[in-house]
């Protein structure tokens, strides 16, 4: 949500998620910022303050997990789905869905 307010580098999180994700982070935050340029006076607002009001995670296989979360910005409230997968160590998204 950060990154998509503008108030983080996607390059900060560019070692977690994978290139899908990177990618289309990349790209929905690009549009946010020209949403957010325009003459609306709510667009500036948009993924503003963002607060995390409950976090489900499961299981899925050795290694995997999924988990949902409500998060709430200033203007309304979003589901997150993440698929977060373990390799060499490290853990990576590489599934990422933002309501």
């Amino acid at each position: 949500m950060e990154v998509l307010a503008g108030t983080r580098p996607i390059q900060q999180l560019s070692r977690r998620l994978d290139q899908r994700c990177l990618a289309s982070l990349q790209h929905r935050a690009a549009l946010t910022r020209r949403l957010a340029a325009g003459p609306s006076p709510t667009a500036g607002r948009l993924h503003r303050n963002p607060a995390v009001r409950s976090v489900r995670a499961c299981q899925v296989a050795a290694g995997i997990y999924e988990a949902s979360a409500v998060v709430v910005d200033e203007l309304r409230v979003r589901a997150v789905a993440v698929r977060l997968e373990r390799s060499n160590q490290v853990w990576r998204i590489t599934a990422l869905e933002i309501g």
